[in-house]
């Protein structure tokens, strides 16, 4: 496993923003249970942003983002013909959850329609995040879902 992470500096409130955050990541290769253990890296992840850098949660940021990291880490599974790299930002305002995967395919967001079969991936992502951007990157392409914590 490939987990790194940075602390928040002792003394944020020097008169500047704050550049550091809590990371987290790990690079998956489609094995059975990887969707299990990226939501696990998220929970433990979003355990520490609570207890070291006193993020507070609404009540359904943890649902949702497990949620949005389920369905990107299976669009990655699903799409791209390699492994692929979760990554996880945090601070006490805001949350990123970024995917990185070989397929140079952009992800394709239908209108709502639920007698359609499958393709609600990233519906629901969008549905669930503040933001999403996708782009293509020299190793395939970039997903990030940003959730904000402010009230």
């Amino acid at each position: 496993m490939n987990e790194q992470a940075t602390s928040r500096p002792d003394d944020p409130g020097q008169g500047f923003r704050c550049t550091e955050v809590l990371h987290a990541a790990e690079v998956f290769a489609g094995e059975p249970g990887c969707i299990a253990q990226a939501r696990a890296l998220a929970d433990r992840f979003l355990t520490r942003l609570v207890a070291e850098w006193l993020a507070v949660l609404r009540e359904h940021t943890r649902s949702d983002l497990m949620l949005a990291v389920s369905e990107l880490i299976t669009n990655a599974e699903r799409y791209s013909h390699g492994p692929y790299l979760l990554e996880l930002e945090g601070t006490a305002e805001s949350i990123s959850v970024t995917v990185y995967d070989s397929s140079t395919a952009l992800p394709v967001l239908y209108a709502p329609d639920p007698a359609r079969l499958g393709g609600h991936g990233m519906e629901i992502v969008v549905a669930l995040c503040d933001r999403l951007t996708a782009e293509r990157v020299p190793v395939g392409k970039r997903i990030r879902a940003e959730f904000q914590l402010s009230t």
